[in-house]
């Protein structure tokens, strides 16, 4: 087993984790089968009770486990299925050593960081690095362990101790790190200063980098390249530089150029592994399907304006997933993506008077959209504005795509103002009792603990019968079992669906028991959908989601073209 480490320097959220998927798959166009493991130095179990706004989306995996968002950049990359394990945070580290201290396990001793701790963590990145993490079953060649946060940072030094004994645990030719810092240009000049002093502290601590990738927004000139691999102690060509690109799908194309898997096989001595001859060709396909993918981005000149409607839209990395399932869907329609992030509650009546700049901007936004999307979210602020957005859709035959909370907004709204209940309501979204519940807490969802206890993970979905008709249907190619990853407390209250179906909503897809409704749509509509699942935690760069391909699609004016082909 290889394993290759990114670290990051200066400050974070500078682009580790597309520089680690990159080199990820870079690595599964030469052949090699690749998994991923993601470290967060915070003390939360998982990434389940923390905000959106906090840290960014929480990512599902397929067997529930509520990870750190980059998990989601890996298995878009590179096309693999992870588990909960694959992302290791502090809390998990720390239960892990006390559970075991409880038993006994240590014989007596006194339990330290150094060595139980550090100990902990190298044996969670061996087990966890041989689990098969694709269609082959087999073990992967090569893992590649993203460090989060920022080298220096307090909670990240046990990691930090833990990887520099790993080294020489797995031995130096199985270990090669890559360092992701900053250089800023002040004044228009590139400034080398803070690469130094991020390198000087990692190699203070024991771990000597075999590529330094400098992120920037220009690329670098020679002589600062030259100072930085002077000071950092590395070979020139071992400096990468990664500016900003149009689009993060040339990072891989970009990293290549600069011959970054030939730097990490010399170190590696890759050229030692044997690899089967089929993926190696599987390989080849998959780098001849990324480069056709980016050209064609570059050639792509008609606009496609999506409105997104949501509660968490000043940080848009509590959207990710979303994000990219949309960019994923542009790019199979050929369209350029244009997302107009609306603020839910400046929707609402009461921003006419509080904000009417804003009340008008927002409407505006709804009112020129191509198409109209109100993703996932917890609690009551923006929902009248996200019922009031689909209510325009529906009216106006605008395409709409609902997420998870997005479904059960298209539920109420069409209570309300088609079978006339007015006051239809969630139990989720107001304090006293509704007298007309139309979306409801499901009844084995724990109220009182948070974390881990929604409807999580990869679940079944089947269409009912005499729903050949939907367009979403035919999208996943006419079968009758659909499987998505869920994330949800609440669902629709069975006691309306009947009088909802009778009305025109039709629920074309419920659970294996037909007992929870799983995707809504309107027949006589060119693009109404809602699902209770969240399809974005399944979308690939090069196999688009199908409830946001058909939306995109629809919102391009090609849904029946791409139907039909």
């Amino acid at each position: 087993m290889k394993y290759v480490v990114v670290s990051g320097g200066v400050i974070s959220g500078i682009g580790k984790g597309v520089i680690a998927s990159s080199t990820g798959l870079l690595f599964k166009t030469r052949g090699f089968k690749v998994s991923a493991i993601k470290i967060d130095p915070y003390m939360n179990i998982d990434a389940g009770t923390m905000s959106p706004l906090e840290h960014g989306e929480v990512f599902v995996l397929d067997d529930g486990g509520e990870v750190d968002l980059d998990l989601g950049n890996y298995e878009r990359y590179l096309n693999i299925t992870l588990t909960r394990e694959n992302n290791i945070t502090t809390g998990k580290i720390y239960s892990h050593v006390i559970e075991r201290e409880r038993k006994g396990d240590y014989l007596g001793k006194t339990v330290q960081v150094v060595p139980h701790i550090t100990d902990a963590i190298q044996e969670w990145i061996q087990r966890v690095a041989k689990i098969p993490v694709d269609d082959s079953g087999e073990e992967p060649d090569i893992c590649i362990v993203e460090l989060g946060g920022t080298v220096g940072d307090i909670e990240s030094a046990p990691f930090v101790e833990a990887l520099r004994q790993f080294q020489f645990r797995v031995g130096v030719e199985n270990f090669a790190l890559i360092h992701v810092s900053l250089v800023p240009v002040v004044n228009g000049e590139q400034k080398t200063k803070p690469t130094q002093v991020a390198v000087r502290d990692l190699r203070g601590l024991g771990l000597m980098p075999d590529i330094v990738a400098c992120r920037c927004t220009q690329k670098l000139e020679k002589p600062t390249t030259d100072k930085i691999s002077m000071f950092c102690h590395v070979g020139p060509d071992q400096v990468l530089v990664v500016h900003d690109l149009s689009s993060i799908y040339h990072v891989p194309l970009l990293l290549d150029q600069q011959k970054i898997i030939q730097q990490l096989s010399k170190k590696l001595k890759l050229e030692n592994v044997a690899l089967a001859p089929t993926f190696v060709e599987k390989g080849v396909c998959l780098w001849n399907d990324w480069k056709h993918l980016t050209s064609t981005h570059d050639r792509m000149f008609e606009t496609v304006n999506i409105a997104l409607v949501g509660k968490y839209t000043h940080l848009k990395d509590s959207y990710i997933s979303v994000i990219k399932s949309l960019e994923h869907s542009a790019l199979r329609c050929q369209r350029k993506l244009t997302i107009n992030w609306v603020e839910a509650t400046d929707l609402e009546p009461d921003a006419s008077e509080s904000n009417r700049v804003n009340f008008h901007k927002a409407w505006h936004e709804v009112c020129s959209a191509d198409g109209i999307l109100v993703p996932g979210g917890f609690g009551a602020r923006g929902t009248e504005g996200m019922i009031a957005a689909c209510k325009w859709a529906r009216e106006n035959k605008v395409p709409y795509l609902g997420i998870c909370l997005g479904l059960q907004i298209a539920v109420i709204e069409y209570a309300r103002n088609v079978l006339g209940i007015h006051d239809a309501h969630s139990e989720e979204l107001i304090t006293e009792a509704p007298q007309h519940p139309l979306i409801i807490f499901m009844p084995e969802v724990s109220k009182t603990h948070l974390g881990g206890t929604m409807r999580l993970g990869l679940r079944a979905t089947k269409f009912q019968e005499n729903t050949e008709w939907s367009k979403l249907r035919k999208l996943y190619g006419g079968v009758d079992t659909v499987h998505e990853r869920h994330r949800h407390r609440y669902e629709v209250n069975p006691k309306y669906v009947t009088d909802l179906e009778n009305a025109g909503l039709s629920f074309v897809g419920k659970d294996d028991k037909g007992e929870r409704m799983e995707i809504l749509e309107l027949k006589n509509h060119p693009w109404f959908v809602g699902t209770q699942y969240h399809p974005e935690y399944l979308s690939r760069v090069l196999d688009a989601s199908k409830p946001y391909l058909g939306f995109l699609a629809a919102s391009s004016g090609i849904l029946n073209t791409l139907i039909d082909n």
